[in-house]
């Protein structure tokens, strides 16, 4: 649920902003959906290479893909959905023309890098986990 009223927050925050001219030039536009397209590529495609219960967080319910995903997108980014959904908001920033939304954007992103700073190293042990409890001849789910 969260993924769907993010946008529309996002969406509402920037409605009463001022517009900046500059941006709303047809280069800026014709790059907003570039990075829209983009954006939702890399969303779209991670959530159909984890599943549901990789997208999901099934990861921390124990819930393990039978390997880690290194097909696209994550051959081309470790953290689609991250970068994915920022580069959503930042087409949707320029896109309007709105400068708050440049703004609005980087602080997505700075909160993104800070879940990956705990996120990576908790998702890469408990692979790490599994393979050592396969190693030793336990049933791992």
């Amino acid at each position: 649920m969260a993924g769907l009223t993010s946008p529309i927050s996002y969406e509402r925050a920037l409605r009463h902003q001022p517009s900046s001219v500059l941006l709303l030039q047809p280069l800026f536009t014709y790059s907003a959906y570039a990075l829209i397209v983009a954006g939702n590529i890399l969303v779209l495609s991670s959530m159909w290479a984890l599943g549901v219960t990789g997208t999901y967080l099934g990861d921390y319910f124990g819930i393990l893909m039978n390997d880690v995903v290194t097909s696209f997108p994550f051959n081309v980014t470790a953290a689609p959905m991250y970068y994915g959904s920022t580069l959503s908001f930042l087409g949707t920033a320029i896109l309007y023309g709105k400068p708050a939304g440049l703004l609005l954007t980087a602080e997505v992103l700075a909160v993104y890098l800070l879940a990956l700073h705990f996120e990576d190293p908790f998702t890469a042990e408990i692979y790490a986990k599994r393979e050592r409890e396969r190693g030793q001849g336990r049933k791992v789910r």
